[in-house]
């Protein structure tokens, strides 16, 4: 994967909904970077051009990152919870 050329997974408007996006594709197994423009992330700026964010994936990399981004838009993610639900008897 380290000769790779990178391409953009999804683009995203706005840095935080990119950021989750980027750790959704990590916790799949999927390397991701974030590339925006140096004046929309040094003024915090989430709409226009300057707040357009590229989820960059690995080539290889590309059709289940689609995949993945696909399910979550579907829903299919929703409601997962990794840690059990805890009695309220317990606290």
């Amino acid at each position: 994967m380290a000769s790779d050329r990178w391409e953009s997974a999804i683009d995203i408007f706005g840095e935080l909904e990119a950021e989750l996006i980027r750790g959704l594709l990590e916790a799949q197994g999927i390397p991701a970077i974030l590339n925006q423009e140096g004046a929309g992330r040094a003024y915090g700026l989430g709409v226009g051009p300057l707040g357009m964010v590229q989820i960059l994936v690995p080539q290889s990399a590309l059709a289940n990152a689609r995949k993945v981004l696909d399910d979550y838009y579907a829903g299919k993610f929703e409601g997962l919870n990794s840690y059990p639900e805890e009695d309220d008897e317990d606290c």
